[in-house]
């Protein structure tokens, strides 16, 4: 294994290989250390699986190498999940045979949508036509269509069912996040006005959004933006910090929209950014985001910041007639 000085370098937050030269007196000459990479100056660290800070000397680095990501667990899965759901948690939330149930006067999928949270062994199989018929009586009676949001390995989606491509959930570990140093021209407030508001969607929401996007279950939010105030802002973005129940606390980011005419100059970056410090000053430890797989740029400027992908979820609809 030879060290490649011409390669580009492995970003933070990747999971690696680090071989380096052992001082003499070892039994051997060199070792190596697989782990999460954390620092590249001004020393080599990398993050072992019990938490182990490995710092070495670039001097002594033999090799550098990118490895496949740890496997994500189906428990740290339901634990994300439980934190995102309850910083998009609609207007109503309810359980139904290990379903979580959420309504939000139809506005968004994710506040609109049942997700399968309930302990292993809890969660109905709607392909049961009594359980289906359970979920589709609550969304009914709040005027909804019976859609279900299925992340890996939580749950199957029935056979028949339309589905939708999935979507990428990406995370990170704030401790790896590259933050910006203050001060920033980003105002974070605890609710979203009326110009913070013409941005997102272009403007373009039903009269109910700003009530669905200031909710949060337990948990913090913050709505971030660039541009002066009394103005429509440059960029805008929603923090919703949450706990899951394996005791991490989680930022989610979402709603990030950079104005028309003021894109590719790093703007989304730098909110970004903000809105992470901003998150980690409440205690947050960990964030995510969700964006669709073909959204290419979007995931790029993620990866910088130090996200990796963590794992996917579908929207299934149950079939018409």
């Amino acid at each position: 294994m030879t060290t490649d000085r011409s390669a580009a370098p492995v970003p933070l937050g990747t999971r690696v290989v680090l071989r380096y030269r052992l001082p003499v007196g070892y039994s051997h000459p060199m070792t190596d250390v697989i782990g999460e990479l954390v620092s590249l100056e001004p020393v080599i660290a990398v993050r072992t699986a019990d938490g182990r800070v490995v710092q070495v000397s670039p001097a002594s680095v033999v090799a550098l190498k990118e490895i496949a990501a740890r496997p994500i667990r189906v428990s740290e899965i339901r634990a994300l999940e439980h934190a995102a759901a309850a910083g998009w948690p609609g207007l109503e939330r309810d359980w139904v045979d290990g379903w979580l149930v959420r309504a939000g006067h139809g506005f968004t999928g994710r506040a609109n949508s049942a997700t399968p949270l309930g302990e292993r062994g809890t969660v109905a199989d709607p392909a049961d036509p009594a359980v289906r018929a359970r979920l589709r009586d609550w969304f009914a009676a709040r005027g909804l269509p019976l859609r279900l949001l299925v992340p890996d390995r939580l749950a199957r989606i029935p056979d028949g069912w339309p589905t939708s491509d999935p979507v990428l959930v990406m995370g990170a570990d704030l401790a790896n996040v590259p933050l910006p140093p203050e001060p920033t021209p980003v105002t974070v407030t605890a609710q979203p006005d009326a110009e913070w508001m013409s941005v997102y969607r272009g403007g373009d929401t039903p009269a109910v959004a700003p009530e669905v996007l200031g909710a949060v279950a337990g948990g913090i939010l913050g709505f971030g933006r660039i541009g002066a105030a009394g103005q429509p802002p440059l960029a805008i973005g929603r923090a919703a910090v949450t706990d899951a129940p394996d005791g991490r606390r989680w930022v989610g980011l979402s709603a990030v929209e950079v104005a028309s005419g003021h894109r590719r100059r790093g703007l989304g970056t730098l909110l970004c950014g903000a809105l992470l410090k901003w998150a980690r000053d409440q205690a947050a430890t960990h964030a995510y985001l969700q964006v669709t797989e073909d959204n290419l740029a979007a995931r790029a400027m993620y990866r910088e910041l130090g996200f990796v992908d963590h794992h996917r979820y579908r929207y299934a609809s149950e079939p018409v007639g």
